[in-house]
């Protein structure tokens, strides 16, 4: 089964406070849904550019993605 890794993006300033607080959230809506994976993280790609993200199953993608609005996806690779 496929791992779809969902990405939202945060910029400036307080960029990565954001990402950080927005992974707690997505935590906490893993938790709510029971969703069999809980892959979170957030990266920072530059001083003014961080991301949140959460890992999904084919299965789960249409229905998160729907609820959370993420910026976009890309396949996810262990």
């Amino acid at each position: 089964m496929r791992k779809i890794k969902l990405i939202w993006d945060f910029r400036g300033p307080a960029a990565a406070k954001t990402a950080e607080h927005h992974e707690i959230h997505l935590k906490e809506y893993i938790e709510i849904e029971k969703l069999p994976l809980n892959i979170t993280g957030f990266d920072t790609i530059n001083d003014i550019h961080t991301i949140a993200w959460m890992v999904v199953t084919d299965e789960f993608m249409i229905p998160v993605r729907d609820a959370l609005k993420p910026h976009r996806g890309e396949l996810f690779e262990e």
